[in-house]
């Protein structure tokens, strides 16, 4: 006789021997199922992730073992929404919701606006710029030689970019600027598949916060750690400008700006501008005024207050005295005038005739800030060269 199971618990045993291992597989499926899940999708930002960035307000930067988390908090006037970037390694194949994802290092850009372009060269990434609209508005020796050996595409009109030649050139990231929320020509960009990241640094209301802009470069291109050093010089240098600014013995007082048609443009007092005439020790009449861009005021409003300025800096593009004098008479009465102390960015240009004070400025403040109190306390730095600011001829 054999000894054998009767049928029917045979069966039973069966069943449910088959219902074990179907829902092991189930849970096996499941484990596999997240574990791929969490493979591919990028965590968001840990708490205890710190923001890198100090003074600028108009993004952020939280670095994890992961991921860089890029948000941009400010990028055009009255923004009301941030935009999140995970820049992540190019071996990785993330999903997420709550931002966009880029691939870094990048290796091709293009930007647009002349600010970004000597942050990219300090960080040695000057040959990964691809296309730029108007090129003659760029004067960085070393972008300006890639220009000439043609590997820079002209992309023509930065308010209406040639598209078509853009999308050929096939660029990791677009770096843009803009007015407003709306901009149909980065719509169509995105749309076609190239990453767009607005940079807000011409909104910073201080000169160390445009500078910090150098960081954002730094991210994108994995080069944080000589973007922090370069950075960080920036800082002290700049800092103790200040401090040297602070032993003069008078505080010179200051007229900035110039007539745009029938209303004289100058700087508000929370702007980057009026930030750097504070910086340097001096006393500028709408120092007290609220907003961190222009003021618009009648010639009447300027010459009842300024009359008397001793030091006029950053007339507008006039390069002489008869220019000024030529394109508004009223001009000549005012003092700084008279005592031929009126000092201008305009004589500083490239070799294209771009204005060096527009394109290297917003990386240079600890410059900018010299080239004022050199101006204003000539005493305190006998053996320096103003970069920028020069007097009128």
């Amino acid at each position: 006789m054999t000894n054998q199971l009767p049928l029917k618990p045979m069966r039973k045993l069966l069943i449910e021997l088959f219902k074990q291992l179907y829902v092991l597989g189930l849970v096996l499926i499941g484990a596999f199922s997240t574990l791929s899940s969490c493979q591919n999708q990028v965590p968001k930002a840990k708490e205890n992730a710190k923001n890198t960035v100090v003074f600028a307000s108009g993004f952020a930067i939280y670095k994890t073992q992961d991921y860089t988390k890029l948000v941009i908090k400010n990028p055009f006037p009255n923004a009301n929404k941030t935009f999140v970037y995970y820049l992540v390694n190019k071996d990785q194949h993330p999903k997420i919701n709550d931002g966009i994802i880029i691939k870094v290092p990048i290796n091709r850009i293009v930007v647009t606006s002349t600010t970004h372009i000597p942050m990219i060269d300090a960080l040695d990434k000057a040959t990964s710029i691809v296309g730029f609209p108007n090129l003659d508005y760029i004067s960085t020796p070393n972008v300006r030689k890639l220009i000439d050996e043609y590997k820079i595409v002209d992309l023509g009109n930065n308010l209406q970019v040639n598209t078509e030649v853009l999308l050929g050139l096939n660029p990791d990231v677009l770096i843009g600027f803009s007015m407003q929320s709306e901009n149909k020509m980065y719509e169509t960009i995105q749309k076609a598949g190239i990453p767009v990241i607005l940079n807000g640094d011409w909104l910073e209301s201080t000169p160390l916060g445009r500078a910090e802009w150098l960081k954002f470069f730094g991210a994108l291109y994995q080069k944080d750690a000589l973007a922090d050093s370069l950075f960080n010089q920036i800082v002290n240098d700049y800092q103790q400008i200040t401090k040297l600014a602070l032993s003069a013995k008078e505080r010179p007082s200051i007229l900035s700006g110039n007539m745009n048609g029938a209303i004289w443009n100058l700087p508000a007092g929370e702007s980057y501008n009026a930030q750097f005439f504070k910086d340097a020790n001096t006393q500028y009449f709408w120092q007290n005024s609220k907003g961190n861009g222009s003021l618009n005021l009648s010639f009447e409003t300027v010459f009842s207050q300024a009359q008397n300025a001793q030091i006029w800096i950053a007339a507008g593009a006039y390069k002489s005295f008869q220019q000024l004098k030529d394109a508004n008479p009223h001009y000549s009465e005012f003092k700084s005038f008279k005592t031929k102390q009126i000092y201008t960015f305009a004589l500083t240009i490239g070799a294209k005739g771009g204005s060096l004070f527009y394109e290297e400025a917003a990386l240079k403040p600890n410059l900018v800030l010299k080239d004022i109190i050199k101006v204003v306390h000539p005493e305190l730095l006998p053996k320096y060269e103003p970069y920028f600011l020069k007097k009128l001829n």
